[in-house]
């Protein structure tokens, strides 16, 4: 694995790179590979951004040393033009970076309205500004570029019907607020309200006086079904996983195999790195359009047609 690494990181190859700063938590920034170094067993490259500057008058480019879990290759465009769809996922450039959202609306004159989790805010590109949103996944682009598997694009484990989100449903949540950006709790709805929101109550969250359940109104970009129970024999390194930490569900990296029961698991979010019990670690699962998608089921039926 780490022979494959030097071969994709090789000093001045171009990259990708995710920040763990504040405001910039969701979006990839292009730059380049300057230097490689091991530290405590642990692989750290050093970066040059092409677009984020170290100084306000910006003539010095902004260098970082990172794990090497937030870097990847940079992704490969379409051959072809490309219509997006509602509920698509993409990526968006703004702010000089790429940022994660998804179509909520698709306008004349090949312009789209996309919703960002991170940020809950809507903003209007034109479609040569996105791109469709990719994870790198064991040295394949999963979705796969659509001349080489347009059938292989997701795997279907659930659909979604109106009795996922019916009153006393168990579902999961996520919250934009600083500390809990980027995990999933568990709640039941008590309600769908005629906006179309959703009335909760969490079941592992409680009030500042510990008095009770939190209870909270969120809209359907922040509301999912529970994913489908599975029996995983091991995770592999470099797989994407949610970790159960702090009452919630934490998509994290595993970044060093331990034993077959214990995971060094890697958040981009927070840059930390915590241990963790196999029975406390889940595949990574995204709701999509209705449908559970899986980048590793997806990566294995791809690998086997290649």
């Amino acid at each position: 694995m780490a022979d494959d690494l030097n071969s994709v990181f090789k000093i001045g190859a171009e990259v990708e790179i995710s920040s763990n700063d504040n405001g910039f938590r969701g979006a990839w920034y292009s730059g380049t590979i300057l230097k490689s170094t091991t530290k405590n067993n642990k692989q750290m490259i050093q970066v040059e951004y092409k677009t984020l500057m170290a100084n306000e008058s910006g003539t010095k480019h902004l260098r970082e040393t990172l794990n090497v879990v937030q870097l990847r290759p940079p992704p490969p465009r379409e051959k072809r033009d490309r219509d997006f769809k509602f509920s698509e996922e993409v990526d968006a450039y703004y702010n000089d970076g790429w940022w994660e959202g998804v179509i909520t609306d698709v306008l004349p004159g090949n312009r789209y309205s996309v919703f960002f989790r991170a940020a809950r805010e809507q903003l209007e590109f034109s479609g040569s500004e996105l791109r469709l949103h990719r994870e790198w996944f064991h040295g394949n682009w999963v979705p796969p570029l659509e001349q080489e598997a347009e059938a292989s694009i997701s795997i279907e484990l659930n659909i979604c019907d109106n009795k996922e989100f019916i009153k006393g449903a168990t579902v999961e949540v996520c919250s934009d607020e600083d500390g809990f950006y980027g995990a999933w709790f568990t709640a039941t709805i008590l309600e769908q309200l005629s906006t179309g929101s959703f009335k909760v109550q969490y079941q592992s969250l409680r009030n500042d006086d510990d008095t009770a359940f939190i209870t909270e109104i969120v809209d359907t970009n922040h509301i999912r079904p529970c994913p489908p129970k599975e029996t995983i024999d091991r995770f592999r390194l470099f797989e994407e996983v949610d970790a159960m930490h702090n009452d919630g569900w934490w998509v994290g990296v595993i970044f060093k195999v331990s034993s077959r029961q214990r995971y060094e698991v890697f958040f981009r979010g927070t840059n930390e790195e915590i241990v963790f019990k196999q029975s406390d670690l889940r595949r990574h699962l995204e709701w999509i359009n209705g449908k559970w998608v899986s980048s590793s089921s997806v990566c294995n039926l791809v690998c086997k047609e290649m």
